[in-house]
């Protein structure tokens, strides 16, 4: 795992094995092995930072949230759930290479106008934008605090 980038995010520990010639990491929320792809050693990252640094429970994260747009299944990368059980945060994570642009906020509005949450988060693991949902749309707030 030495080839994976140092992200804007605290360090995190992870659970590895090799299967086949690929690295795969224990993902606590799923529970079970995944490819250790670069979007979900950002994903890592950021279900960890929520867990201990947000305080969201672990069981209030779902990954792979399905999303259903014009008979088409999608699936939102995380979502978190509020304390009566309906979206509060939709993620999109993204591969540190890929830079959060206008297709990227697209994509994550899309999913939201199902799921329904009221923030949306957008990270590469290198930035973060959270935006709030309200009456005159999609509000920009501060980036994450304490990272980096």
């Amino acid at each position: 795992m030495n080839s994976t980038p140092k992200l804007n995010f605290p360090p995190i520990n992870l659970r590895a094995m090799r299967d086949k010639g690929r690295v795969m990491v224990f993902d606590n929320i799923r529970r079970m092995y995944v490819v250790l792809t670069p979007e979900e050693w950002v994903r890592r990252h950021l279900v960890d930072y929520l867990i201990t640094h947000c305080h969201a429970p672990q069981l209030s994260i779902v990954e792979e949230y399905p999303v259903n747009i014009n008979s088409t299944a999608q699936r939102a990368d995380v979502v978190v759930m509020d304390n009566n059980a309906h979206p509060l945060a939709l993620v999109e994570c993204k591969a540190p290479d890929v830079k959060i642009d206008s297709a990227v906020f697209e994509q994550a509005t899309r999913y939201n106008a199902v799921v329904k949450a009221r923030y949306i988060i957008l990270t590469n693991g290198m930035e973060h934008y959270c935006y709030e949902f309200s009456d005159e749309g999609y509000l920009p707030l501060n980036s994450f605090p304490h990272l980096g």
